[in-house]
């Protein structure tokens, strides 16, 4: 393994070559649409079950980056999961009805409480999620047009040091736009790998007016060395009107001392002079609420008296567990307080969610080729990536085969560019300010004019002329 073997590591050549189309070709995609009625459903399950990791040490290759980002360091496929990092990001998508609610809605602080509950909702699919989405070649492309969920969505690549992913997500009836782009940044802490997101999501309501910002909180998981993997998220979010000034400030608590704060978030809405106006509780894994803050404050002092007359009556507990990495058996549902008010449920997983890398029905339909489509897909599109196909198909091999083949691929393209002192060019993105939150931000471009169809817009416009210069994987 030479020295830019990296975690981050593909670019997209800039010309095309026969071994690459002739390896698409070999790597057959799997028919698993169904007919029911004749009409074509998306489907339930992937084609094979989840890749065994039981007989490959990861700890051969950790062991010397301790403290270390991860960015530069190659993983086996193995511990990969069938999705490329943009597909991946596409499952903020997931409970796009909370955006078209709070887009209903005639009062400022109500759409705040939703567009919390949309926030929290957008990392819910990383429950549990243990394996390693496939990492993005520079110019690698994925669109989503969901119809029945009323919106569209495409990303790119735009950036490999560091490993930027940019997405644009709009309403088909033009009500909302929600974009963001991501560099999510990796360290290796003996028997953790922590993940921060870096980056900013903008959520703007078009026809209120309004645009939120917020980051998203960090993620963790846990006995990647030894012992079952287990994943929780923790740190302040906040998310701001820029409209109206308020705030909703939320905490994802980190588990604690005997997992009593495992997957929490709590916090609070504030207007722009900082008084609280509602309570946000729940957690991530499984619901959110708002409740009135002097509600909430009685309810909390209810709390500790009970807690103080149950302390009284039982032993003390020992904190020999406090430094342990096992999973928290403290695994409570969340207590609703009288009064408050549901903002957000998580949706139910399938029943072989387990043995499908534990993706949510929304993760099991992002890699698959709809009927006819095929031929509509950017060669570019994550979709056509042989080393996923083959992941997903359960042919571990072929995956690890063509995923070394393209970042053999990529980093000669790399080295040519460099050469002949080329920059790479992005097609549907562009570094700028962010209006809202005037921070650096990848901005997407609008492609010129096109008759809006229905289905496979963003497709057409990235399948068309302005896709010359691309490869296919």
């Amino acid at each position: 393994m030479n020295s830019e073997e990296e975690f981050y590591d593909a670019e997209t050549g800039l010309e095309s070559d026969d071994s690459c189309e002739q390896s698409f070709k070999d790597a057959q995609v799997s028919k698993s649409a169904s007919q029911e009625n004749g009409l074509w459903q998306r489907r339930k399950t992937l084609p094979a079950d989840m890749v065994s990791r039981n007989n490959f040490s990861v700890w051969n290759i950790l062991k010397k980056c301790i403290g270390m980002e991860l960015s530069k360091i190659a993983m086996p496929v193995v511990f990969n999961e069938p999705l490329s990092f943009l597909q991946r990001i596409s499952e903020y998508m997931e409970h796009t009805h909370l955006i078209h609610e709070a887009c209903s809605l005639s009062d400022p602080i109500d759409r705040m409480q939703v567009v919390a509950g949309f926030a929290v909702s957008a990392v819910a699919s990383q429950w549990e999620r243990t394996g390693k989405p496939f990492n993005p070649l520079l110019g690698e492309t994925f669109e989503l047009i969901r119809e029945d969920e009323g919106y569209r969505l495409v990303s790119e690549q735009v950036c490999h040091h560091p490993p930027v992913s940019a997405f644009h997500a709009e309403s088909l009836n033009k009500d909302f736009v929600f974009h963001g782009s991501i560099y999510p940044k990796l360290k290796f802490w003996g028997k953790s790998i922590e993940a921060e997101p870096k980056g900013t999501m903008t959520l703007e309501l078009l026809k209120h007016n309004e645009a939120y910002t917020w980051t998203n909180p960090l993620c963790c998981v846990h006995n990647v060395i030894l012992g079952k993997l287990w994943i929780e998220q923790y740190g302040t979010v906040e998310i701001l009107n820029h409209s109206t000034g308020d705030k909703c400030v939320l905490n994802f608590k980190s588990c604690g001392m005997f997992g009593k704060e495992l997957h929490k978030v709590e916090g609070h809405i504030q207007d722009k002079s900082k008084k609280k106006l509602r309570v946000i509780y729940g957690k991530w894994t499984e619901c959110m609420y708002s409740v009135d803050p002097k509600v909430y404050e009685m309810h909390k002092k209810s709390e500790k008296k009970s807690a103080k007359e149950s302390k009284k009556t039982k032993p003390d507990q020992s904190c020999e567990e406090e430094d342990s990495d096992d999973v928290p058996e403290f695994q409570e549902t969340v207590t609703v307080i009288p009064g408050s008010a549901l903002l957000w449920r998580i949706t139910p997983r399938p029943p072989n969610s387990a043995q499908m890398y534990n993706f949510t029905s929304f993760s099991m339909t992002l890699n698959e080729l709809e009927p006819n489509t095929e031929r509509l897909l950017p060669p570019t599109d994550c979709r056509l990536r042989p080393d996923i196909r083959a992941m997903e198909n359960g042919d571990i091999d072929t995956a690890s085969l063509e995923k070394e083949r393209l970042e053999e691929k990529q980093r000669v393209a790399r080295k040519e560019r460099s050469k002949d002192e080329e920059e790479w060019s992005t097609r549907w993105f562009r570094l700028g300010t962010n209006p809202h939150s005037e921070a650096e931000d990848w901005l997407y471009t609008a492609p010129p004019a096109v008759c809006h169809q229905h289905c496979f817009v963003f497709g057409n416009w990235l399948s068309n002329a302005h896709m010359k210069g691309r490869t296919t994987f």
